[in-house]
């Protein structure tokens, strides 16, 4: 398995419509996830001779579940709109060789006009969460602050780090941040945190946010755990962005943060 960061948005179960909040509910109670020794899959893509498949789990919708203060939260996997999103962006991202050899510019078409048809059924059909191999995203740490950070030990014996924060201050955080960047010399940068911003607008002010290290976690000590403090670092670097003469600090705290993944980054490129 290949360690991910991941980016969720938890929505209060009694927010649900009737018949999704009583799927939930029958889920919470069968124990969440299922655990199955060997599971089922069907292919999400009709590809052809020497083209790498793309394949879905087949058992049915899955969630993350939190309970936080006597309340349940649940982050819909939506793996199906997740693996669709996926493949657009991939083709995107990847070098044209690349992304031509696992991803033809026919499962592009296919795979744009399956998730264009799952919106116009489901308009509030956005995936809940975003998933980052080996590394968490700098522009992630727009959303989250110093307050909301938690570093406990999990039921394995390791240590999970994670933020969590309400919706509507996270959407603060990422709006202040697109019009200091916006005002810069950073803005090019300012597209990464908009789409982000955009993201994160699409779901109801009920929501929260949690940014989790997940399995990326177990590639630091808990030294480098405990000294990581990205989130108060690039609220830092944003904040200085936006204050005259203050580029200077607002560089350092940024190489910081950057300095911090870059070691898991070349993980990635190793991998």
């Amino acid at each position: 398995m290949i360690p991910c960061a991941f980016l969720r948005i938890f929505q209060p179960l009694e927010s649900y419509p009737e018949e999704e909040r009583a799927h939930w509910e029958r889920y919470i109670l069968a124990g969440g996830a299922r655990r199955t020794p060997a599971r089922v899959y069907r292919e999400e893509s009709s590809h052809g001779r020497g083209v790498t498949g793309l394949l879905a789990a087949a058992e049915g919708e899955e969630a993350e579940i939190r309970l936080v203060d006597g309340r349940y939260y649940v982050c819909p996997w939506r793996t199906r709109i997740r693996i669709l999103a996926s493949i657009l962006s991939f083709r995107e991202s990847a070098p044209e060789d690349v992304a031509e050899a696992f991803v033809p510019e026919a499962e592009v078409r296919r795979a744009a006009r399956e998730l264009a048809s799952l919106k116009r059924r489901e308009p509030s059909a956005v995936p809940s969460m975003l998933q980052s191999p080996w590394h968490v995203p700098i522009r992630w740490f727009v959303l989250v602050d110093e307050d909301e950070r938690h570093l406990v030990q999990d039921g394995s014996g390791g240590f999970r780090l994670y933020y969590w924060t309400d919706i509507k201050v996270a959407r603060r955080r990422g709006e202040r941040a697109l019009q200091v960047l916006r005002r810069s010399d950073l803005a090019p940068v300012a597209k990464l945190v908009r789409d982000l911003v955009q993201w994160v607008g699409a779901f109801s002010r009920e929501c929260m946010v949690e940014l989790d290290y997940a399995s990326v976690a177990p590639l630091f000590t808990w030294d480098e755990l405990d000294n990581d403090h990205s989130g108060q670092e690039v609220q830092g670097a944003i904040s200085a962005i936006g204050r005259r003469g203050a580029m200077k600090e607002a560089a350092e705290l940024y190489q910081a943060v950057a300095g911090r993944w870059a070691e898991a980054r070349s993980r990635e490129l190793l991998n």
